[in-house]
């Protein structure tokens, strides 16, 4: 899966020598409030994503994935770090300039039944888009012929322009929100935990269509979720974080079958096995005590205070980034540890 979609979107890349990543994230830090209740969101965290590629964000509820997306969509702006589409900053741009970059970053939504309006038809929701960026809005006939076009694309019917959300399953309303995500040809679109308010068969059904799509328009994804199995389903590359850091990131695969952070080891854990063979050899690593609060983060390695292989200088220490090279390619996977895991070591 991983391979077939990452060679068809390798035309569609630019990051060679002299050009830029589609996105890179540098040292962004988020915090809110002040004093004794002043919450650290995001703290240093580095990302970044070539064109036609996904990747996946994952880790438990308050480790600061949403507060990411919203800095990524220029919602929320860092308090310290770089954000950088093709080179540019978008936090520096202003009037007509950042709304032609708006144009370029796009989201899918959690809930389809809250992210359409119930008032208005499909046409109109996959339209709206162009409500706000008139200089690219369509004549009526072409607006017409690309709406049919888009419901085609996430495999609607052209008879469906004009049925309204009340109509539609939950898959078919993701579908038309992804289809309103592309109505301005972006080159990124977040996707903020976009099948997890959706059955098992329709999840494929939706996962499906943005990896079609991916293959067909080259655009990007930033994959939340805390469905492990989608997420390495759709990923090229996976982002682990943990109270606002990014604690583990590289391959998919590798990060799956080779986890070196024992939070990340620990999450794999849990991903059901079909694999007869790998389910007796493996078992559920339950983790001890329960989630720092985000206002009182533990010193030196934030996971120590769960991690059953911490020792003192966990406490006083910030654990380095340790690189490892993938055996027969150029990728790294990384991870924040003072005593990082060995291949498929995790379990014993």
């Amino acid at each position: 899966m991983h391979e077939s979609r990452t060679t068809a979107a390798a035309g569609q890349r630019a990051d060679g020598p002299g050009t830029h990543p589609l996105l890179e994230v540098r040292g962004v830090t988020k915090s809110f409030g002040s004093g004794r209740r002043r919450l650290t969101a995001l703290d240093g965290v580095d990302i970044q994503l070539g064109r036609g590629e996904t990747l996946g964000l994952v880790g438990e509820s308050g480790c600061g994935k949403s507060t990411l997306a919203r800095v990524l969509l220029g919602l929320e702006r860092p308090d310290a770090g770089t954000v950088r589409y093709d080179g540019i900053d978008p936090f520096t741009l202003r009037g007509k300039d950042l709304l032609n970059w708006r144009r370029r970053v796009q989201m899918v939504f959690q809930d389809p039944f809250a992210s359409l309006n119930a008032r208005m038809s499909a046409a109109d929701l996959i339209g709206e888009p162009w409500r706000t960026h008139r200089d690219v809005t369509p004549d009526a006939k072409t607006r017409d012929k690309r709406i049919r076009e888009l419901l085609s694309l996430v495999g609607l019917r052209e008879s469906d322009a004009h049925r309204y959300p009340s109509e539609f399953s939950g898959g078919q309303r993701q579908r038309i929100g992804i289809a309103r995500a592309l109505a301005l040809n972006p080159d990124l679109i977040v996707c903020d935990e976009p099948v997890s308010a959706l059955d098992l068969s329709v999840q494929a059904q939706v996962l499906n269509v943005l990896s079609e799509l991916q293959s067909r328009l080259g655009v990007a994804y930033v994959f939340i979720s805390h469905d492990l199995s989608v997420v390495r389903y759709i990923s090229d590359r996976v982002t682990v974080m943990y109270l606002g850091k990014v604690i583990e990131h590289g391959e998919t695969e590798d990060v799956f079958d080779r986890p070196q952070h024992p939070y990340t080891a620990a999450l794999m854990s849990a991903v059901p096995v079909l694999d007869a063979s790998r389910a007796a050899e493996d078992h559920e690593i339950h983790l001890k005590g329960e989630i720092p609060s985000p206002f009182n983060i533990p010193s030196g390695c934030r996971f120590r205070t769960r991690c059953w292989r911490a020792e003192d200088r966990c406490a006083t220490e910030a654990p380095p980034a340790v690189v490892r090279e993938r055996e027969g390619a150029g990728d790294t996977h990384t991870a924040l540890c003072h005593f990082p895991l060995g291949a498929r070591s995790v379990w014993a």
